[in-house]
């Protein structure tokens, strides 16, 4: 058997992605891998096949920088930075606009491509990110069957009356304008529209005009897997999501790393582990912040690509590098500062890790009222949180309910018997 992985060419995307198809992998089957060549060395790691197939134009090998992205990709960037300073809703705002440009990327070529990546690897089974809509859209004009992973929050996948874009739900610390709000539904609606009749033109343009949507944001595969725990959804956002199958989950194994197992084993005390991803490290006026409030606490921070100068002076005996293997440290942290990515928050679920959530953009809100719902952390606003704040939300996340304590252990034991890759596994079978 053989099993075809379709992932944009952006590390977060596809460890995930992966890591589902080790399951596949373990028990002698064929995996191979249609991606960019940024993410080259992770499909290696991985012992899987690897075919080249790009969806955008740009990439993430792991840290993700604008000057390393191709020209006009560079710039986009850098705009959604300085968006993410503007504030929450502006930073919102800035993505909505940019889907104009971004979600289909030379639609009808890119489609050709997948078909005949396809054609060449004869899979039996597809697995294809979510947010790879390029691809999607190919295997439905050919009548290609796959399962469809959404790697974020299921609001990724709007449902009754919501548009994608717009956060179904938000923090209680964070209270956007209201007439900001009611301005950003209005751009996402025609963003939206906009989007469907891209993807309906894309569809004439492959000989499939007969498939014609009428919300392509709501178009989704013929399995749907969210990597995400059902815990943390809402049982009444639950009870209207398409057919599915929640994959709690999905945690990759990483090599062992000599400096990080001697830091571990140097002392017992109870540490905060901070990483806020391959892109939005970049906000190093954030994560100055958030290492001045764990002054005097043992700390693993992964910069990314934050400027260094920009953190100041950290004491020598904290964990500082660029990147750091996060699954490992999750496994051993009393709590994680966050911007709520979907890895993160999943993984950290997975080791029973509560986390303060300082969320930038896309479903990362809704992540984070999420979390907070459920009592398994706090979320604060990342251009507005003082140090005093930072270091109180900390404080009483180490110090968590104990009813709270509880479910959040009967959790990380409940994905950590039966992993998501495991789930898919049983799913696609």
């Amino acid at each position: 058997m053989t099993l075809l992985i379709i992932s944009p060419d952006y590390a977060s995307h596809l460890l995930p992605l992966a890591t589902l198809g080790t399951a596949w992998r373990d028990v002698g089957e064929r995996v191979v891998v249609a991606t960019g060549t940024a993410t080259a060395a992770i499909v290696e790691s991985f012992r899987f096949e690897r075919v080249d197939l790009q969806l955008g134009r740009g990439s993430n090998p792991g840290i993700i920088k604008a000057e390393d992205q191709p020209t006009g990709e560079d710039d986009a960037l850098r705009g959604f930075f300085d968006a993410t300073r503007a504030g929450l809703v502006e930073t919102l705002a800035f993505q909505a606009s940019a889907r104009k440009n971004d979600l289909l990327w030379n639609p009808v070529e890119t489609a050709r491509a997948v078909r005949r990546v396809v054609d060449e690897v004869r899979p039996d089974r597809i697995i294809v990110d979510h947010l790879a809509f390029s691809a999607r859209l190919a295997l439905l004009a050919h009548g290609t069957p796959y399962a469809d992973v959404v790697l974020g929050h299921p609001s990724a996948l709007p449902v009754a009356g919501e548009v994608y874009g717009y956060p179904p739900s938000w923090p209680t610390a964070l209270t956007p304008d209201v007439a900001a709000l009611a301005a950003l539904r209005r751009l996402c609606d025609e963003v939206s529209e906009s989007f469907t009749s891209e993807w309906n033109a894309a569809l004439e343009g492959l000989g499939a005009g007969h498939l014609r949507s009428e919300s392509a944001f709501a178009e989704h595969g013929e399995l749907l897997l969210f990597n995400y725990p059902r815990e943390l959804h809402e049982p009444e956002r639950t009870a209207l999501l398409p057919p599915h199958e929640f994959l709690g989950s999905s945690v990759r194994e990483e090599p062992a790393d000599p400096e990080v197992d001697e830091w571990l084993a140097a002392s017992d005390e109870p540490f905060v582990y901070v990483s806020f991803g391959s892109f939005l490290s970049v906000r190093g006026d954030v994560l100055a912040r958030v290492l001045a409030a764990l002054a005097g606490r043992r700390v693993a921070v992964a910069i990314g690509s934050a400027d260094r100068a920009e953190l100041g002076d950290l004491p020598a005996e904290w964990l500082v590098r660029e990147f750091l293997p996060q699954v490992r440290l999750l496994g051993e942290a009393a709590t994680a500062v966050t911007h709520g990515g979907n890895n993160s928050v999943t993984e950290a679920m997975t080791h029973g890790v509560p986390l303060v959530v300082l969320p930038f953009s896309t479903d990362q809100f809704a992540g984070a009222a999420a979390i907070e719902r459920v009592g398994f952390g706090e979320a604060l606003d990342p251009n507005c949180a003082s140090v005093a704040e930072l270091a109180a939300a900390v404080e009483r996340v180490l110090a968590p309910q104990a009813h709270a304590r509880s479910e959040l252990a009967a959790l990380s034991t409940s994905l950590r018997e039966y992993p998501g890759r495991e789930r898919a596994h049983a799913a696609l079978a």
